[in-house]
């Protein structure tokens, strides 16, 4: 009962922005939510059981043993008998070279042949430490015959990927007789001076990150006072470049008149592949008058009839700024958000890799002739008795894959569908809860009868516990909604791969089609959830009647929606590129050394290109960060504008809630004259009503 007396509540119509008469809503999808959870923290529980991301990690040899783990610890690097055998199209289907692979301490750095090792025997010594088994005392042809050494050994250097690759001359160059092995090596490679490069410009990038984040608060803060002159000049550029366009086609026509030819139609002339002949025909110059005037037209057009819209869009982002200046925790919580979905990210990228590597080790028949048990499943411990062995003299039994034909490694590929779809989930419900967090507390200043005193003391949190508390199943149940439609546009996209070589026309027309809906439905979607996680936080209604009352309110107010959307979304990428372009043209002239007053200070990199990259890519992420807290905000107040002019007429009974800039901008210059006073004196003045306090 105290909590109904406090301000906040007294100038609030209850079903404008209610409080007190919240209720638990989409309690399903919620229930349905929590169940998937658990089901996913299960499903990781058992990926992290069986997986083994070592397998990922380290190479194995022909027994499916991790070089440089357990019993082979100090044996990290993978030696393989014949590399030439890597070239094999059965690399391609096996994923594993068809020759023997021992782990061993150090790659060869010599080059013998068994002939040659056996008749010394400090080379014997040396040449047993790179076979399968210690062949003892056998005689070389049953050595070769059962592969327990390699027929020669080449001098080799080990790579980045824990591998010996052959090597020749005194420099070791690495011979490409595989060239899957030596794009890796060399990537490796440049992964190394990539990483190299951080470490030396680590700080420094943070230092040009730190810079972005002081020129985007520079930014909202300057736009509260610039956006109306902002807005009107960037139109006013348009116009003039227009009208630039319209002169110089008008001169370019007037001083063709009396060049020979430049009287000729454009039927006349036809198609040319040389687009400049048409610079010299008057028709073409005529055609980009008419083009540029009638463009020239509907611009002055739409300013005419759309000017007040303009205004409205350009006070609300001026409103905009001051609501984020009365909540400026708001401008941090992307980093909250952020936080969140790197926990989502990297749940499901752990679990994607403990299930992609829970399988078991398989072991297949390898022969270099035709073999009726080629590549059929083989157990290597009884293999030297088994029948294979016996129809297939010289084949092997090596590892070739991971896999398995338990019921858990049957239902592998549900358990790596079910990781995406709760990938996607998850991800839509932290943005949707982000979004949700934000208009609450913006909503919360549109309502308050006097900005700020009426304001919740901390309106950020208590809009992030008001949407945990009551609205997790809403959130919940649009983020599933949008999960489903991205599920569908990735299987499309994996179909989509799957027929890069089809020749069926039909079908690729078909599959381009359903790709093109699907995405155009996901930004519908999107844009829905968005205002529906508005009107949940104003409203506290469930998920479906949001959309619906927000879909037709957005409906009803169609010219408002366009004109805000497409102005605040121009002054925002401008002032996105303006800092991303700022940053980045410091680091270019910090990290490329051609400035003489940084070329002491500026590290020396291997590219100096990774730290800009780095730096431009952080700074946009940073701009889109807070000005994605502005246009929330900026969605919100328009959406709590659009209801207010529905609900309330502006009289002592019904007052507007808006500030008294967006009043005068709404009402005609006669209605701005007759009231002076603003919607807080009126509120004064006017006697609470009754049934409101009741």
């Amino acid at each position: 009962l105290k909590a109904q007396k406090t301000p906040i509540l007294k100038g609030v119509a209850t079903d404008c922005f209610s409080l007190l008469h919240r209720g638990c809503t989409d309690i399903i999808c919620c229930i349905f939510f929590i169940v998937a959870i658990v089901g996913y923290v299960a499903v990781g529980i058992l990926a992290w059981t069986h997986g083994d991301p070592r397998k990922v990690i380290y190479p194995t040899d022909s027994l499916g043993q991790y070089c440089g783990q357990g019993k082979l610890e100090k044996k990290p690097l993978l030696f393989y008998f014949n590399m030439m055998k890597c070239a094999s199209p059965m690399v391609l289907l096996e994923f594993q070279c068809p020759t023997p692979q021992v782990c061993v301490e150090k790659c060869p750095d010599r080059t013998l042949t068994l002939v040659t090792a056996i008749a010394k025997p400090e080379d014997w010594k040396y040449y047993k430490s790179y076979c399968r088994e210690d062949p003892g005392n056998k005689p070389m042809t049953e050595i070769l015959q059962k592969k327990l050494c390699p027929a020669y050994l080449i001098s080799s250097k080990p790579c980045k990927a824990f591998r010996c690759f052959p090597s020749l001359g005194k420099k070791g160059e690495v011979i490409t007789v595989v060239l899957k092995h030596a794009l890796v090596m060399e990537g490796r490679q440049v992964a190394m001076k990539i990483f190299e490069d951080y470490t030396k410009s680590w700080y420094w990038i943070l230092i040009c990150l730190l810079i972005a984040v002081v020129l985007s608060l520079i930014f909202i803060v300057l736009l509260r006072y610039l956006a109306g002159i902002m807005v009107w000049v960037m139109i006013l550029m348009v116009i003039a470049v227009v009208a630039c366009g319209i002169a110089y086609s008008s001169i370019k026509y007037v001083n063709l008149k009396d060049t020979a030819g430049s009287n000729i139609t454009l039927q006349q002339l036809g198609f040319q592949p040389d687009f400049s002949v048409y610079l010299h025909i008057r028709q073409t110059w005529l055609a980009f008058i008419i083009i540029l005037a009638i463009l020239e037209v509907i611009i002055i057009i739409i300013l005419i009839f759309l000017r007040n819209r303009i205004r409205i869009a350009v006070e609300l982002m001026k409103e905009a700024s001051r609501a984020v200046g009365y909540v400026m925790s708001s401008l941090f919580y992307p980093i909250f958000t952020f936080f969140l979905l790197t926990i989502v990210i990297a749940y499901w990228g752990i679990t994607a890799v403990f299930l992609s590597t829970s399988s078991e080790p398989v072991y297949k028949v390898f022969n270099e002739t035709d073999c009726p048990h080629g590549r059929q499943t083989c157990e290597p411990e009884n293999f030297t008795i088994s029948a294979m062995k016996t129809d297939c003299p010289r084949s092997e039994c090596l590892f070739a894959f991971y896999g398995g034909e338990t019921p858990y490694h049957k239902y592998l590929i549900f358990f790596q569908f079910y990781n995406v779809f709760l990938f996607f989930w998850c991800a839509n419900f932290v943005t949707a809860l982000g979004q949700m967090t934000l208009a609450g507390a913006f909503a919360s200043y549109y309502w308050a009868p006097n900005k700020p005193n009426d304001m919740p003391a901390y309106p950020l949190c208590a809009s992030l516990g008001r949407s945990l508390r009551y609205h997790t199943g809403s959130l919940a149940f649009g983020s599933l909604i949008l999960a489903i439609v991205q599920i569908i546009r990735v299987l499309l996209e994996y179909i989509d791969h799957k027929l890069k070589g089809a020749e069926n026309k039909f079908a690729k027309f078909l599959l381009c089609c359903l790709k093109c809906c699907f995405w155009c439905l996901e930004k519908f979607i999107k844009f829905i959830n968005r205002n529906a996680y508005i009107m949940v936080a104003i409203y506290g209604k469930n998920f479906c009647r949001s959309a619906r009352d927000a879909f037709f309110l957005l409906m009803r107010n169609v010219i408002r929606v366009v004109v805000l959307d497409k102005v605040t979304d121009f002054i925002l990428f401008l002032g996105k590129l303006l800092i991303v372009g700022l940053v980045g043209i410091f680091a270019f002239f910090f990290f490329s050394g051609q400035t003489d007053a940084f070329k002491d200070a500026a590290p020396s990199l291997h590219y100096y290109w990774v730290p800009i990259l780095t730096v431009l890519v952080g700074s946009y992420l940073i701009a889109h960060g807070f000005f994605s807290v502005y246009a929330m905000c900026v969605d919100t107040l328009f959406l709590c504008f659009c209801e207010d002019l529905e609900r309330n007429d502006g009289s002592a009974a019904r007052p507007y809630h808006m500030t008294t800039e967006l009043r005068y901008i709404l009402m005609k210059d006669a209605d701005a004259a007759q009231t002076p006073t603003s919607r807080d004196e009126t509120m004064q003045l006017t006697p609470p009503d009754k049934t409101m306090e009741n």
